[in-house]
């Protein structure tokens, strides 16, 4: 079940996804999540941020919406209190980072250059604060600007986390690629809306949030199988994974391993179940290397 991304071995493919498991240390009550190839932090930036204000998550049928804001504590917090107690997880540390201008990226990554992490992943799917609240995400050729900016001053290995938001993905994808994208991981949420039919208004305050959850598997399969067939570095899929098949699906689909994210809300045992699914059907099937399933669905 060992896989490679970027240089840096993996025990398995099964990585907990950024915004939905904090630090790993909450989910450690449930399982050894040590077992996990990977955690992704929660999301980052520069400074500390106190996130949107009023309802930030709502159910939704198969799924969920939320407006966090990223709230978090800032990198040079987290490099203090939370990266010693991760160290302690024994498992692959992979830093989410955001930020409001190419500049908080750049000063993030000069601080995290010189700790001990796998990986960071790069989070474009922020608002440009210098851009009139664009995000880097959408438009394919500001992408590849502030990706080929962050390689030039990074030291770790850089993991470009795409929005399905973005005008063309596949074109986003490939421009990241050329822009010296390491790995890339998809998707972010979805841009979504719920309203309150007492109030007669927008639940949010900021009226659009992120989708996530079960109703947009079909729709990250089908561009993690797009984007796939497109680039020679890694793809890590996320998108409404929480069972074994959803993941396995992914990885037929072309991608070197999963995230999973809004399952673990309400399952919070789902990462250990996925490992130990996978396991379980390689033995049955007969399968030595996950290579040799992996794009196996690309016609």
């Amino acid at each position: 079940m060992k896989i490679n991304i970027n240089g840096i071995q993996f025990k398995n493919p099964v990585i907990a996804a950024s915004g939905t498991f904090g630090f790993g240390q909450e989910y450690n009550d449930f399982y050894d999540v040590g077992k996990l190839g990977a955690i992704c932090t929660k999301g980052l930036t520069l400074n500390p941020k106190e996130g949107n204000e009023g309802i930030r998550s709502y159910e939704t049928p198969l799924g969920m919406l939320n407006s966090v804001g990223l709230q978090n504590i800032g990198v040079e917090e987290f490099v203090r209190s939370e990266l010693p107690k991760m160290k302690k997880l024994n498992t692959n540390i992979i830093t989410n980072l955001g930020g409001g201008s190419i500049e908080d990226y750049e000063r993030a990554i000069e601080i995290l250059n010189g700790i001990d992490i796998d990986m960071i992943e790069l989070n474009i799917s922020c608002p440009n604060v210098k851009e009139g609240g664009m995000a880097f995400g959408i438009k394919s050729k500001v992408a590849y600007d502030v990706v080929s900016r962050i390689k030039k001053i990074s030291k770790k290995k850089i993991m470009v986390k795409l929005s399905p938001n973005a005008e063309d993905i596949v074109d986003m994808a490939y421009n990241c690629c050329m822009a010296g994208a390491d790995s890339l991981s998809l998707i972010n949420t979805l841009k979504g809306m719920a309203i309150d039919i007492k109030s007669k208004k927008p639940v949010f305050n900021n009226i659009f949030a992120g989708l996530s959850g079960p109703s947009v598997k079909p729709i990250a399969l089908r561009m993690v199988y797009e984007v796939s067939s497109k680039v020679n570095i890694p793809v890590v899929g996320i998108g409404g994974i929480g069972s074994t098949e959803d993941a396995l699906e992914f990885i037929m689909a072309g991608a070197t391993a999963v995230q999973i994210g809004t399952a673990n809300f309400y399952n919070p045992r789902v990462g250990i179940e996925v490992v130990n699914g996978i396991h379980k059907y390689m033995k049955e099937e007969g399968i030595k290397d996950l290579s040799e399933i992996r794009g196996i669905a690309q016609i």
